[in-house]
């Protein structure tokens, strides 16, 4: 039985490095979502040679990830196929893009049965689309900062640090608290792993190399967003709040985020904006941008011999 363990922030420097090796654009394979969201989905990791193992228990039950990293991968797949045996489980991998479906279908000819998971597909944006917001298709986003401008003439952008980040968490807080008050806004029930997620980001910002920025208006914060490098191109945006009855508050952090990522990571092309959990209102605000590119996403269940 492979010893998987609980991710903790000293692990970050070699699941970075396997990451790398594998040069993936999905959320998935992120040491800071295997990290903060671990209450949530009990990841646990393992290394194998020049590949990541990764377990977890999600919405199907418990589950591995694709092997991220270089090297024999039918190995690597044939040692979570052992795993899960001994475990008395099927073996059953999570968050496979089509490539990585190919790849499996060539070295295990219709072992398994593939099925697309909508819900978890991850939205990818061209930086400089966010940050410049130009074309007709953008044209209502800019129309939304320019109120947000009119409205909040005193308004200022600026780089989050741990002496703001307290103000960010009762931002946060008192989000949760009008946002429960709009009814069909928000969906309770993703409210507390993302609130455990985020504290534990904040708690850990700079051990795991997390960047952010915030907004302020009369000095009070009314956006933040944090995120971090995700692959050689693209950069992963982890949270994002901001009033909702502040016209273009959200485009606002959107685009001014945006535009310090190119200014200080000049090599990035795309920021993944994760995916929309199925949730019909953020599904919508995620489209509202017109993605470049959908990180799909399917789950493969090994078949019985």
């Amino acid at each position: 039985m492979i010893e998987f363990q609980a991710p903790t922030p000293a692990d970050k420097a070699w699941v970075d490095e396997l990451l790398a090796l594998g040069n993936l654009r999905g959320c998935d394979y992120n040491f800071t979502n295997l990290f903060v969201w671990q209450k949530a989905y009990r990841f646990e990791l393992a290394r194998m040679g020049n590949f990541l193992l990764i377990r977890l228990r999600g919405r199907t039950g418990n589950s591995y990830m694709y092997p991220a990293g270089s090297g024999d991968i039918a190995a690597a797949v044939r040692a979570l196929e052992a795993d899960a045996a001994e475990r008395g489980e099927p073996l059953r991998l999570v968050c496979l893009t089509p490539p990585q479906m190919a790849e499996l279908e060539e070295f295990f000819p219709g072992r398994f049965t593939c099925t697309a998971d909508r819900d978890g597909y991850d939205y990818l944006y061209d930086i400089d689309r966010l940050a410049d917001l130009g074309g007709k298709k953008l044209h209502a986003k800019r129309n939304h900062i320019h109120r947000f401008v009119e409205n909040n003439p005193t308004w200022a952008y600026e780089e989050i640090t741990p002496a703001s980040l307290p103000e960010c968490l009762e931002m946060d807080q008192e989000w949760y608290r009008r946002s429960l008050q709009r009814e069909g806004e928000v969906e309770e029930r993703d409210l507390g792993d993302e609130g455990i997620a985020l504290r534990a980001a904040m708690e850990h910002y700079e051990e795991l190399g997390l960047e952010g920025g915030l907004i302020r208006v009369y000095g009070e914060v009314v956006a933040f967003t944090i995120g971090d490098r995700l692959s050689a191109d693209t950069y992963d945006v982890h949270f994002e709040k901001a009033y909702g009855e502040l016209q273009g508050a959200y485009a606002m952090i959107n685009r001014e985020f945006a535009r310090w990522v190119r200014e200080h990571h000049p090599e990035i092309k795309y920021l993944n904006r994760e995916d929309d959990m199925g949730v019909p209102g953020l599904r919508k605000a995620k489209e509202s941008y017109y993605p470049d590119l959908l990180v799909e996403k399917h789950t493969a269940i090994l078949q019985k011999a």
